[in-house]
């Protein structure tokens, strides 16, 4: 490796980042969902598609950055995390407002959602058709699609998948950090180091 590139941190490119590609799913998912259930000419479905790629377009930004500087990568996933918490509470927002719940840890559709880990478009739309069917016997006649609180409450789950991965990578940052210096220190460490 060339001398003037040990000076940046090693990165494996945002895209390996679990939470780069969940935020992506979310983003994706995001614009579908206003598409279908948010009615275009309401301010909701343009919030909620930019803080929905605000997460993504944060989360690579920041890893980029953070060869050279710790500071900017945090700063840049926690504002990741903030756009996710808005799009949370815009996801929230769509079940309160249809007088629908979030679902509980004890619920079937919650623990069948997490054991799938998905992770993928097929996957979660494989998950909306099975929930569809699953609970097709108890769903009542609404004046709005079901399927729309089936994915709602499935993006919360990705949603709180991402912010999790989030803090991993924050806490490990902040770690590696506080062991190892910031770009600043690196430079003067190389410095004197080359004129010893």
């Amino acid at each position: 490796m060339d001398d003037n590139y040990k000076l940046l941190l090693p990165n494996s490119g945002y895209r390996k980042l679990k939470s780069f590609q969940l935020a992506q799913l979310v983003y994706d998912i995001t614009v579908h969902f206003v598409n279908l259930y948010i009615p275009c000419n309401s301010r909701t479905c343009d919030q909620m598609i930019q803080a929905a790629r605000s997460g993504v377009q944060n989360i690579a930004e920041g890893s980029v950055d953070g060869a050279t500087s710790t500071k900017i990568e945090l700063k840049l996933y926690n504002i990741a995390q903030g756009s996710l918490e808005e799009l949370r509470l815009d996801y929230q927002d769509y079940l309160r407002q249809h007088g629908e719940k979030l679902w509980e840890k004890e619920s079937v559709l919650y623990k069948e959602f997490v054991a799938r880990r998905v992770c993928k478009a097929l996957q979660f739309k494989e998950f909306i058709a099975w929930a569809e069917k699953h609970t097709s016997n108890s769903v009542q006649i609404r004046n709005y699609p079901y399927k729309s609180v089936l994915a709602a409450n499935a993006v919360l789950l990705l949603i709180d998948t991402v912010i999790y991965f989030l803090k991993r990578q924050i806490q490990s940052k902040v770690s590696y950090f506080l062991q190892n210096g910031g770009f600043s220190e690196r430079m003067y460490n190389y410095r004197n180091n080359k004129k010893v």
